[in-house]
């Protein structure tokens, strides 16, 4: 059984995980605004809080980690240690980013997801047309776009 001290720890850990302004999401952000995209970030009013808005084009984009949104590439591996709980929390996010894309959907709102094995890693494609496709996807009709590593 873990001490107070363990469970202390681990708490302060896991406060320290950024959930907004990652560096993934950094890197997308800058690369957008640079292909002369505006946009808000993380509104509150929108379900699950999507990290890039685009009002003008009705479209968001969610910039996932693929640990912690449980992601099948080489940058996920299950922790060792206390994998019900792991496996539990990984779950609970995965079901509500699917609860959230769908809510997203159903007001019309199109919905692109960028994965970080898509900006780093050994899989990641090429940035700068990764970014460019992502840039078009905002500007076109199209109602959804997942960009992952190959």
């Amino acid at each position: 059984m873990a001490d107070v001290h363990d469970v202390a720890t681990r708490s302060r850990n896991m406060a320290a995980i950024r959930g907004a302004n990652t560096k993934p999401e950094l890197q997308v952000r800058r690369a957008l605004h640079a292909s002369g995209l505006r946009f808000r970030l993380h509104a509150k009013d929108l379900p699950g809080k999507p990290d890039l808005v685009f009002p003008r084009h009705k479209a968001v984009i969610f910039v996932h980690g693929c640990f912690w949104h449980g992601h099948d590439c080489h940058l996920f591996k299950m922790p060792k240690t206390r994998q019900d709980f792991w496996a539990d929390k990984i779950g609970r996010n995965v079901a509500n980013d699917k609860k959230a894309a769908a809510a997203l959907q159903g007001d019309a709102w199109r919905v692109g997801l960028v994965w970080e094995c898509a900006l780093k890693g050994r899989t990641k494609p090429d940035f700068a047309e990764t970014m460019q496709a992502l840039a078009m996807w905002v500007r076109s009709a199209e109602p959804s776009i997942t960009l992952r590593g190959s």
